[in-house]
């Protein structure tokens, strides 16, 4: 009790001194206050998602209110309208999402609401043993006076570190979403061209009988028939191969998003690009901050830093200033300073490098939808022109102009360019998930 009576004013007094280099302003302090307009607007606020949980301490939620890329992973919307199918399959992908990075995210948010607090003194035991061989103990107070920006860095670090995390996570999330929506649009691809394989299974399989008759009555070869039977069974490989694509892409579906989603066509997706960065960016943005934050942190270590600090026993308090770094200089401690320096460049390199990359990936992928949609295009007309062809061939063959397996190789050629463009429709959406994948366009922010 009379060590308790003796280090409380110690430690509001040195509260009171603060660390002159990084001491919260008192504009920032009285935000903090219970009754502040700030802080009754940051407590009433509703906030969804893990970037900002509603039970998050005053301190964490003005944290993320001043975070630039927390804000805009938050404001970022899902292309995939919520009433679609589509929309309904993210929704059910994020609200069954187990990953890893969320964990994380939530570990860097404690961190960092342990880091906004390193201003304060900190208070720890001290025992000695005199030269009498009797053994002191006492408390011991230690407050930072100054430290050239260290733990003012510490907690730039810290709030970057959950910056990094957010932008996992997103990254995560998005991912999730693609791979479900891509799985559902794999069922579709399956589910037409088995639809279509049995159309033409029929056609084809009438001119088989077409072909077996004219083998009985003398007409044709028995080449010719081996010849149909061939083809009739690769159109029966080809619809048995898209209805297993098709029911294994749906089983996968509803391990991962736990429902049952019918392979009902909904329409073709409509993605374009908005004018945002990518997560690629925003990820290096993030990252280069953290850097920065951690270079300053060691250079300010690395430099003398004062200390007031306190001692209390019973024969009471002891108070002193004590000067240093946290760690020694060495020979080669200038050019780690230097290295230290550097990093400032570094990062912003890296930030321009990054979205060189996104830039050219991105148009990578506006070139690719763009080809694929002139593929699509093209395949229809040229479906179209065959399945013309075939018709005409199949006028011809009854007027005798035509050989049956002239009839056959036609249709047969009809039906392969029907497939190709059912394969150029799917891949286009499948494309157009994969942009709005890298920019973070699949899963909403707050629904995160």
């Amino acid at each position: 009790m009379a060590h308790a009576r003796l280090i409380l004013p110690l430690i509001a007094s040195l509260a009171l001194t603060g660390c002159v280099s990084d001491l919260p302003t008192a504009k920032e302090l009285m935000a903090k206050l219970p009754g502040s307009d700030r802080s009754e607007r940051a407590a009433g606020e509703e906030r969804k998602g893990l970037f900002a949980r509603r039970d998050q301490s005053d301190d964490k939620a003005l944290a993320n209110a001043d975070s630039e890329i927390i804000t805009e992973l938050q404001n970022r919307h899902s292309v995939l309208h919520a009433d679609s199918t589509y929309g309904q399959i993210a929704q059910a992908a994020l609200a069954t999402g187990a990953s890893a990075a969320e964990a994380e995210l939530r570990s860097a948010k404690l961190r960092a609401e342990a880091a906004n607090k390193n201003w304060l003194p900190t208070i720890g035991p001290s025992i000695s043993l005199t030269s009498l061989g009797e053994v002191i103990t006492s408390l011991l107070v230690e407050q930072v006076v100054f430290d050239n920006g260290k733990r003012k860095a510490e907690r730039a670090f810290a709030a970057a570190d959950v910056e990094v995390a957010a932008v996992s996570l997103s990254e995560d999330m998005n991912e999730r979403v693609f791979t479900a929506v891509s799985l559902y649009v794999s069922a579709l691809r399956g589910q037409a061209k088995a639809q279509e394989g049995e159309k033409a299974l029929g056609r084809m399989r009438a001119l088989q009988r077409v072909v077996d008759g004219r083998v009985r009555g003398g007409v044709s070869n028995k080449g010719d028939l081996r010849t149909v039977d061939g083809k009739v069974l690769d159109l029966q490989n080809g619809v048995q191969n898209a209805s297993e694509s098709a029911a294994i892409a749906l089983s996968e579906l509803r391990i991962l998003t736990k429902s049952d989603f019918p392979g009902v066509p909904v329409g073709n997706l409509s993605i374009t690009r908005p004018s945002v960065d990518t997560l690629a960016v925003i990820r290096a943005s993030a990252e280069g901050k953290r850097s920065v934050a951690q270079a300053k942190a060691e250079r300010a270590a690395k430099l003398p830093s004062i200390k007031a600090t306190a001692t209390a026993n019973g024969d009471g308090v002891t108070g002193g200033l004590r000067a240093g770094s946290d760690q020694g200089f060495g020979f080669g401690t200038g050019a780690e300073l230097r290295a230290i320096q550097s990093t400032q460049e570094a990062a912003e390199r890296q930030v321009v490098e990054a979205r060189q990359k996104s830039e050219r990936s991105i148009n990578r992928l506006e070139h690719r939808i763009s080809s694929l949609k002139r593929q699509e295009m093209d395949a229809a007309a040229l479906a179209d022109e065959g399945h013309k062809t075939f018709r005409l061939f199949e006028s011809q063959f009854k007027a005798g102009q035509r050989s049956v397996i002239e009839v056959v190789n036609a249709y047969e050629k009809s039906i392969r360019r029907r497939m190709e463009h059912l394969d150029a429709k799917y891949d286009v959406m499948i494309a157009q998930l994969e942009l709005a994948r890298d920019l973070g366009l699949l899963a909403s922010g707050d629904q995160i």
